[in-house]
């Protein structure tokens, strides 16, 4: 053996239980404390309905299962809410000329722009002040989001 490599024996290390039990035995640390022994676990009492719970860990295993529960709905919420048909034309970003251009036609939000989608490209350009390049912008910003946007029909 390596000498100043391995850690201190101890021979007559005192364990010491939470129920007051205690005993030696040979270990690398002096003093061990723990929990539950086999003068106080359920197995060896006879008493199998009794349920250990050290330091609540039955409680933190719900939290942590709640807590992910709660993630995955506000992650699927907040996906819905991407897709949304009332989300407002604003938050699109088209830029000021064609955001413009929607909201004096009255095309508030995105259900409004759709409803013209599904007649054809040609009503939406029929807004005034709202060009193909602006249409163009419109479909790819749509489509980056998420949303389904119909095949262009000629």
């Amino acid at each position: 053996m390596k000498k100043e490599i391995h850690p201190k024996y101890y021979p007559d290390a005192v364990v010491t239980c939470a129920c007051g039990n205690t005993w030696k035995t040979g270990s690398t640390r002096k003093e061990i404390r723990t929990e539950v022994c086999s003068a106080c676990h359920p197995f060896f009492t006879g008493q199998q309905q009794r349920i250990i719970d050290i330091e609540g860990q039955v409680d933190r295993f719900y939290k942590r299962l709640q807590a992910r529960q709660e993630y995955i709905e506000t992650k699927k919420e907040r996906e819905e809410s991407k897709t949304s048909l009332d989300r407002p034309v604003s938050e699109l970003e088209l830029g000021n000329r064609a955001t413009d251009a929607l909201l004096k036609a009255e095309l508030s939000n995105v259900g409004q722009i759709f409803e013209l989608l599904q007649k054809g490209d040609e009503a939406l350009l029929a807004v005034d002040g709202f060009g193909r390049k602006s249409l163009i912008d419109l479909k790819k910003r749509l489509r980056s989001l998420g949303y389904e946007v119909p095949e262009t029909t000629k």
